[in-house]
Formats: structure tokens, C-alpha cells, sequence
């Protein structure tokens, strides 16, 4: 009888490792490693689109046995997900601008979510393959495309904050960008490094729940870190008075951001923090909570 759904069950494998394909990419954070984390990883989303595949024939057959095994493949890909995290907490602590646990955190849950992605495909592609034409199965698998594509898609910092560039005032010792204080500078030869070298930029939420995801620290680290991987960062080890660092408003909630790029090109430097990837365990919603909702009905 298995025979009968051997061309369903291929058409699901191989969208679903497309799929994990289309998913996999190397960026500007030069993760996943190629070729040996890719290998890694194009691996597994074959594993997770044989899963999904076979799940549709064990039930038709009925075989539900064979059902159990989406429990241990679950097991596996959370496995998947503490290997990122040990991983990138290993590499974290030799970057000059480390990530932060949040930011990890976030791209080992992506990892982990993208396998699920590729069984939803496979299964999809399978079901259809086996109860339509082939050549709907075809549709439906690059329809499927778009459907991950929306789903892997988050909101980025220029959704929820007007971003635009900030001066670096030096007041004797102390920095600030624009009127926001940053930290005292001791060493001349630091603020001559930092007179030449700096940027200030200045983040504004655009309404009360972005004010409190982008005060998130979380958030703030992977801002510092996705702009030193593209531009560089003007500064060594040992040296804390170099160090890029994000400082908040306490009266309205701006954030106020000093950097040290390798290259001084603002314009660039401003894209690159609308593009930061807005972390989910940064994002809050507290107008949405029901004593707010409460409040605002009363008025």
C-alpha cells in the first residue's frame, strides 16, 4: 500500500527540503557557517521534511506507530535549539560587541521554528499530492513558499521608531548625544579618538508600547551588535571607554546611541538600525492590558 504514495511522499521531501533552502541564509552575521554549519542544517530539514512527509500516508494506511515518531522529532529539533544557544553563548564572549542573550535566544528559537516550517510543507505538499493531481501539489508547494516567507518575517526597528542621527557633544569629560548624557570620558586621547571616530543616532518610539520594547536591554544590545558586524567597531580590548553604548531619556524615552564605526558613513549607519530585528522577548504590549483598556474607556 505504500507503494501507492511513494510520489507524494517524494514531491513533500523534496518542497520541504526546498523550503529549508529558501530559509537558509548566510548574512552579514556570517551565520550559519558555510559550508559545515549549512551541511548541518540542510540535514535536519531533510529529516523534518521525510517526517512530515510520512505522516499523512501513516494515517491513511493506518499505521500509528509510525504517528509517534513527530513526538521525537520534536524532541530533536529542541535539541536543535539549546545547540544554537550553547553555540552562540561559546562565541559570544569573543566578540568586541557580544550579541546578548536575548538576541541568541532569539535566533535559536528561529532555528528551531524553521524545521517545524519545513514538516508543515512536507505535509501539506504530501495531502495534496495525494488527493489532487500532482500538478496541484506543485501550486500549493510554491504557494508554500510565501506562506514561510510571511510567517519567518518579524518587524524591524524602523516600524516602531523614528530614527534619525544625533550630534556627539563632549562637555569636558562628559558625552552626550544630542541632550542625552551617555558616559564620562577621562583620557584626552579618548575623546579626540571619540571627535573623530563617533556617531550619535537618536531613537524615538512612536507610541507607548514601542517606548517600552525599545528600552528593553536586550533589544539595545542587538542594535550595538548588528551595526558593529556591518561597519566594524573603532576600538580593542581592554579599552571601556570605547566601547558603543545606548543610553535612554528617562523624561520621554528616547534612546540616545553612541557608536564607533570602522566606517564613518551616517546615512548607512541610520539603514542599518531601521533594519535591527525587533526581538520577540523585547516586544511589549501594555496598552493592550486591561487596565489600560479600562482607563481609556473612562476618559
Amino acid at each position: 500500500m505504500m507503494g501507492n504514495y511513494t510520489v507524494p511522499v517524494v514531491m513533500g521531501v523534496m518542497f520541504g527540503v526546498a523550503a529549508r533552502l529558501y530559509m537558509l541564509r548566510t548574512d552579514y552575521r556570517q551565520y550559519p557557517t558555510y559550508p559545515h554549519g549549512r551541511i548541518i542544517h540542510i540535514a535536519l530539514g531533510f529529516i523534518a521534511a521525510l517526517i512530515g512527509s510520512v505522516v499523512i500516508p501513516s494515517i491513511l494506511k493506518p499505521d500509528w506507530t509510525a504517528v509517534t515518531f513527530l513526538g521525537l522529532a520534536a524532541q530533536q529539533f529542541r535539541d536543535v535549539r539549546n545547540m544554537e544557544r550553547n553555540m552562540l553563548q561559546q562565541l559570544d564572549s569573543m566578540e568586541l560587541v557580544p550579541r546578548g542573550v536575548s538576541y541568541i535566544e532569539g535566533i535559536a528559537q528561529v532555528f528551531e521554528g524553521r524545521n517545524y516550517l519545513v514538516m508543515l510543507t512536507s505535509l501539506i505538499v504530501t495531502l495534496v499530492a495525494i488527493r489532487a493531481p500532482f500538478w496541484w501539489a506543485i501550486v500549493v508547494g510554491i504557494a508554500m513558499f510565501a506562506v514561510n516567507r510571511w510567517l519567518m518575517s518579524g518587524k524591524v526597528l524602523g516600524q516602531i521608531a523614528d530614527i534619525k542621527q544625533g550630534h556627539i557633544v563632549l562637555d569636558g569629560p562628559n558625552l552626550y548625544v544630542d541632550d542625552i548624557y551617555i558616559m564620562n570620558i577621562g583620557l584626552q586621547s579618548d575623546r579626540d579618538a571619540i571627535r573623530e571616530h563617533g556617531i550619535g543616532v537618536v531613537v524615538t518610539p512612536k507610541n507607548p508600547n514601542s517606548l517600552v520594547t525599545i528600552a528593553n536591554l536586550g533589544q539595545r544590545q542587538a542594535i550595538l551588535h548588528d551595526v558593529s558586524s556591518i561597519h566594524g567597531v573603532y576600538r580593542d580590548s581592554g579599552e571601556p571607554a570605547l566601547v558603543p553604548l545606548i543610553k535612554r531619556d528617562m523624561q520621554n524615552g528616547r534612546l540616545g546611541i553612541f557608536l564607533l564605526p570602522e566606517e564613518k558613513d551616517r546615512s548607512k549607519v541610520l539603514k542599518t538600525i531601521e533594519r535591527v530585528p525587533v526581538l520577540d522577548s523585547a516586544i511589549r504590549l501594555p496598552r493592550e492590558a486591561s487596565v489600560n483598556q479600562q482607563t481609556r474607556g473612562t476618559r
